[in-house]
């Protein structure tokens, strides 16, 4: 904050708008910065999710396909308890008054996304920034 008696002081005084847009970024400086965010944090088309496997060879064993298994079961557990919390009216915090549903850490335990961007579900097995 400025100090009383300062030229910063004055200006913000006299014309708070113009004050205030000294203090922000560039326009070209933000859509840079956005759009580097966006290209670094596209996801592949090809994107595998936890609990997904992109290939049923990946091991023969026993003990792992059945632990594998037990794990995705959860998941689809997990994903059960986030869809009906979601649904549940008296859980105001889980959708809010823009009535777009919680999906953080969603599993989605559905088949792959093979849109290429950003929706919302599924936890990949590798990560963007």
């Amino acid at each position: 904050m400025s100090e009383p008696g300062t030229k910063e002081y004055d200006e913000l005084k006299n014309d708070l708008d113009l004050a205030f847009l000294k203090t922000i970024t560039a326009q070209f400086q933000t859509l840079l910065g956005v759009s580097l965010i966006e290209v670094l944090s596209r996801h592949a088309t090809d994107e595998i999710y936890l609990g997904q496997r992109d290939t049923a060879e990946w091991t023969t064993e026993d003990e792992p396909l059945a632990a594998f298994e037990r794990f995705g079961k959860k998941l689809v557990e997990i994903e059960s308890r986030i869809m009906e919390r979601n649904n549940d009216s008296k859980l105001k915090n889980r959708v809010g008054p823009v009535k777009v549903s919680y999906t953080l850490l969603y599993p989605n335990t559905s088949d792959y996304s093979r849109d290429g961007g950003l929706t919302g579900k599924g936890i990949p097995n590798s990560i963007s920034i």
